[in-house]
Formats: structure tokens, sequence, C-alpha cells
């Protein structure tokens, strides 16, 4: 029977059809739920006694403090625990690490807990990492190594397929109240090479060859992160009070 010959003969309206909008609404919002759950577990920080927290291999040697000298370090030399990173400044994972690293300077190293030392791994895919570690050791000859770190992580975009490193990061040095002329100079005789290379000598000596590689004293770190960083610090730092 035609809809218009059915209504008609009875004067009632077609039935509607469902509608599945609520099916959909209800789906989306379980997918959002468990999204939102996953972010959780995997950004949330795990407590110091946690068993899943990554511990020294069984009869592990030290970290071999004396290669300390080929880092740049912060924090007092006392401090009851050491992190060291290895890493590259052209590499994504090491640039989202950095917020982790900067929260650690914030929370334990200038509170006289931590000393963090940062090791130069400049990988040979990366063309500009090489000019990065050095910009960042020439700002160091102006107290700014820790200034030019951060920014070169913060616009790493900017600059990773830059075809003239140099120009960029003599920008940033004069954003830093640094003397550009002086840092443009020891760019361009590349003054802090061999200090780079020495760094990247020592992470083949002691086989890291990735990036970010993070060590709580003698601890690889399994999830370079905040909240696996922050809760191997506390373990460490309760352990050496005892």
């Amino acid at each position: 029977m035609g809809e218009a010959k059915r209504r008609k003969e009875t004067g009632a309206p077609a039935p509607r059809k469902a509608s599945n909008r609520p099916l959909y609404i209800g789906v989306a919002l379980l997918v959002l739920a468990a999204v939102v759950l996953g972010l959780f577990f995997l950004t949330a920080q795990p407590e110091p006694t946690s068993d899943e927290l990554p511990v020294a291999g069984a009869n592990a040697d030290p970290f071999p403090a004396e290669l300390d000298q080929y880092g740049v370090s912060v924090g007092p030399e006392d401090a009851p625990v050491v992190v060291r990173e290895f890493a590259d400044y052209q590499c994504p994972a090491c640039g989202r690490f950095s917020d982790a690293s900067q929260k650690l300077k914030e929370q334990y190293v200038d509170s006289g807990k931590v000393r963090f030392v940062f090791f130069d791994l400049p990988l040979q895919q990366h063309q500009n990492a090489m000019p990065a570690a050095m910009a960042a050791r020439c700002a160091g000859d102006q107290n700014g190594y820790w200034d030019m770190h951060d920014q070169l992580f913060d616009a790493q975009t900017e600059w990773s397929s830059s075809g003239d490193p140099v120009e960029t990061f003599s920008r940033y040095a004069g954003d830093l109240g640094l003397d550009e002329r002086r840092f443009r100079r020891c760019m361009t005789t590349e003054l802090h090479r061999e200090d780079v290379e020495q760094s990247r000598r020592v992470a083949m000596q002691l086989r890291v060859s990735s990036t970010p590689t993070v060590l709580v004293d003698n601890i690889r770190l399994s999830r370079p992160g905040w909240g696996q960083l922050s809760a191997v610090v506390e373990r460490e730092l309760n352990s050496a009070a005892q």
C-alpha cells in the first residue's frame, strides 16, 4: 500500500524509523573514556615502591663517574643521586623528554638532591644535531648553556630542517642576551666539535646507541618520561637516606 493511500484510509502518520544517534553518542563516549583512561595510566607517576620500576642489573657496576667530565652538569657534586641523559637535540623523543628534564632541575636539582649530567649523542641521520650540540656549548662559554639547551628543544621544529643552522642559533644567542658576534665566531670555528665528539665516544664506550637514554645512577629507564623518572629518583633518594 502506498503511503498516500495508507494515510487516506487510516488517517495515521507513517511510523518513524528508530534513530541510531543515541547509540553513536554512547559508543563515542565509551571510546573517549577509554582514551582518557589509557593516557592516565601511561602518564601517571608510579609509586616509588612499585615492582614495575626498572632496577640495576644483577652485579651491575656503578656508572664510571670520571666520564661525567665529558658531559655538561648542573647540581652539587655531592648530590645523593645523579641523573644522566644521552641525547640528540634534533631527536623528537628527546624534545619530548626535555619537559621532564626541566622539571627534574626545578624540583630536585635546585634543591641539591640530584645532579644532572647531559651527554651529547648527535646521531648521523640528523644533519643539524652536531651544530646544535656545538651551539649549546658555545652558549656555555657565556654562561648560557642551559638557556640555549632549553631553547634548542623548545624550537626544535624550527631549526631541524634549516639549511643554515648557524644563522638560526646565532639569533637565539642574541635573543638570550649573549654576545652574538662571539657566539658566531665560536660556531664558525667549530671550537667545541671535539668536546661533542668526546661525549659521543663516551656513549660508544658505554654501548649507548639510542636517544634519549636516561640513567638514574646506574639504572636505565625503560620508559623515559616524568612519571618513571621521578618515581625512580624518589626511590633512590629514599634508599640513600637509609
